[in-house]
């Protein structure tokens, strides 16, 4: 494991905004059980996909759309408080 010194544009805990030493944008630090709780999620949606559940499938799929529309807005905002460009 290697310590490094990273920059911190959110408060720390879930969904924290940081950058690592020679990135030019931060990224999004994802704690590992909201990891694995986004990978159930797209899990669920490819079964009732298969299943042809497609309402449930919408359901779901909006959720995600929701929680990951929030993310992306967080970051957004974290580099326009700082005066970063977005990359995207």
């Amino acid at each position: 494991m290697e310590r490094v010194e990273a920059e911190l544009f959110t408060e720390g805990g879930n969904d924290a905004v940081v950058r690592l030493p020679g990135r030019n944008f931060p990224g999004v630090l994802i704690q590992g059980d909201t990891l694995s709780s986004l990978q159930a999620d797209v899990a669920e949606l490819v079964e009732l996909c298969a299943a042809g559940d497609l309402d449930e499938a919408r359901h779901v799929a909006s959720l995600l759309h929701a929680d990951l529309g929030s993310k992306l807005e967080r970051y957004a905002e974290a580099l326009e408080a700082h005066g970063n460009p977005r990359s995207f």
